[in-house]
């Protein structure tokens, strides 16, 4: 006798009901994370969360950090997602741990990195009745989020994981929010095992781009006599620093970076001009703005990078821009050709195009192109005076540092700051993610919870965090951490005495009034480093600069923190003042 299928679903849930578990939502939400392969998670307890805690305490698969501060959980599981690639997670409780969680939050949705963060929530039924710890977190976060999710049913909980991942690391990656109550971590459900797939009508972002448009492209890349390949961050988003090194070399054309996206050609490649925007080199800024075809590849032409869009608009060239998201597209500079869709796969369905194509470049235009570049480039636009000798320059020791461990497997992260731009500009990155910053947010503080999250993933290699001493401050308490969990990693403090970028354009644009950028009651550096457990240096001497970071490295057991002190009239060129085009550059103080 043949069953109906009524009969056949029944049975089915039978069987599924028998393979299940009665299990609480805190062990749920553990399971998941297991499921999804999750080894870290950066984290603070509280109230609301003690339940998921408990299940924490009762699994050893997934080693939980303890951080000092919320905003440094997030911090260091964003580290840990721009190093590694994969999805960073971080655990909260509500009211002030999320709110403390915020800034975090936005930095990585910013830079557009794969994150989950986990809240807890007063419990169900106290939603909305000011509850003590109670707080609006999916109206506070919505801004700054991916997506976000309130669980409201402890039954949808590991579906809701499951769609918190696949939303967090696919198309344009960023960060979501699961909201999960008090009490929906306490309530048991029947556990069948975690979703191997999930359906989102309402979310299918699109992979391959428009064969058509690629063809397109194409035409326009073989017929430029001006060529010039721009890319950001969405290149190391998407792994795609082969598929880029394949296609400038394919060409032969010249290519720049923004602030995300260095390394993912290499620095020390002559095809390579160097960073372009507000600090960005001559030759760079010089190419984008006098180029005839454009080729942007995952950059979202951002204000530090083009300056006044109306001067970008006076120069007429063609642009291709290939992007994840299309609502990047045309957002500031309207573009000739978009391409919707993973740069990986389109790039990689371009130079198949290319190869398969009987269309070469303009060899005699392209060595025009490159000789105008050159003559751009013969002014070192990179120089800096060593001044007297009896002060240390910064940009002397980031040159230093890189000089010392460009052949060793370094990660660099930086905070915010004159110190971020010197670390761009003079530390030459050959590889991508091993450059780890805040770039659309800027974000003070982030060095050093990065440089934790990246040590825990990558414990053999070096972790170098280029601060300043107004910087360092937002999150030193994360030296407690370091020590805890075992993450020697070296700091290295330009030490101006100022917040500098800020004295910078107060010196420019104020006349020199410097309101509330000078700092006079700084902590010994050292005592503060030995305080934590760990070792301190001053450096005062610019001979004894190469000597401390020699020695910093051969204490590969200890974080060392480096309090360097730097010239405190330094100031960063080439530089492009607010609302000028990228071509009107200060390329030293003579231009003041």
């Amino acid at each position: 006798m043949e069953m109906s299928k009524a009969e056949i679903a029944s049975a089915a849930a039978a069987s599924a009901q028998s393979n299940s578990q009665e299990l609480r939502g805190a062990e749920i939400l553990v399971k998941s994370l297991q499921a999804e392969g999750v080894k870290y998670i950066w984290g603070y307890p509280g109230g609301a969360v003690l339940h998921i805690y408990d299940a924490f305490y009762k699994q050893d698969s997934i080693l939980h950090v303890l951080v000092r501060h919320e905003q440094a959980a997030v911090h260091a599981a964003d580290g840990y997602a721009r190093a590694t690639g994969d999805v960073g997670v971080a655990l909260v409780t509500s009211g002030p741990g999320l709110t403390n969680a915020v800034t975090g939050i936005a930095t990585a949705y910013m830079d557009s990195i794969p994150m989950v963060i986990i809240s807890g929530q007063v419990p169900t039924a106290a939603i909305g009745l000011d509850a003590f710890q109670e707080c609006d977190t999916v109206g506070i976060t919505r801004p700054i989020v991916k997506h976000n999710f309130l669980v409201k049913d402890v039954r949808d909980m590991a579906e809701t994981m499951k769609k918190a991942f696949h939303i967090a690391r696919t198309g344009r990656p960023g960060p979501v929010v699961v909201d999960v109550p008090k009490d929906v971590s306490f309530n048991k459900t029947l556990y069948a095992g975690y979703p191997k797939s999930i359906e989102m009508r309402s979310y299918n972002p699109v992979r391959k781009g428009h064969a058509g448009q690629i063809r397109k492209a194409l035409q326009l890349l073989m017929t430029a006599k001006r060529p010039y390949i721009y890319t950001g961050g969405g290149v190391l988003l998407s792994n795609a620093s082969q598929e880029l090194r394949t296609l400038v070399d394919m060409l032969g054309y010249p290519c720049t970076h923004t602030l995300m996206g260095l390394g993912a050609y290499p620095a020390s490649d002559r095809k390579f001009l160097g960073m372009l925007g507000m600090h960005g080199t001559l030759e760079a800024n010089n190419a984008m703005q006098n180029c005839d075809v454009l080729l942007a590849v995952g950059a979202r032409f951002d204000d530090r990078v083009i300056g006044n869009p109306k001067h970008f608009a006076q120069n007429e060239r063609k642009i291709i821009h290939i992007d994840i998201d299309p609502s990047s597209i045309s957002k500031r500079v309207k573009v000739d050709i978009p391409i919707v869709g993973d740069v990986k796969d389109v790039l990689t369905e371009l130079i198949s195009m290319i190869r398969e194509s009987a269309l070469k470049p303009d060899a005699d235009a392209l060595g025009s192109w490159w000789n105008t570049i050159d003559e751009w480039r013969s002014r070192d636009c990179m120089k800096y005076s060593l001044g007297t000798g009896d002060v240390i320059k910064p940009q002397y020791v980031v040159e230093t540092l890189w000089n010392m461990t460009k052949d060793a497997d370094t990660y660099i992260t930086s905070d915010v700051g004159q110190h971020q731009m010197w670390a761009a500009q003079y530390y030459k990155f050959d590889e991508p993610r091993r450059w780890i910053n805040s770039g659309g947010l800027g974000t003070m503080g982030v060095g050093i919870p990065y440089a934790m999250g990246i040590k825990l993933a990558r414990p053999d290699s070096e972790v170098f965090c280029i601060t300043g001493e107004g910087s360092v401050q937002m999150c030193i308490q994360e030296l407690s951490t370091c020590l805890q969990y075992n993450t020697p990693i070296k700091i290295v403090s330009l030490n101006n005495r100022y917040l500098g970028m800020v004295r910078q354009w107060q010196e420019i644009e104020y006349a020199g009034r410097y309101s509330s950028s000078y700092m006079d009651a700084l902590p010994n550096f050292v005592k503060l480093a030995e305080a934590y457990g760990h070792v301190g240096m001053l450096i005062e001497k610019p001979q004894d600069v190469e000597p401390a970071l020699r020695e910093a490295r051969k204490l590969k057991d200890r974080t060392v923190f480096m309090d360097f002190r730097t010239d405190p009239t330094e100031n960063v060129f080439p530089m492009v003042k607010a609302g000028k085009g990228i071509t009107d550059m200060l390329l030293g103080s003579e231009d003041l």
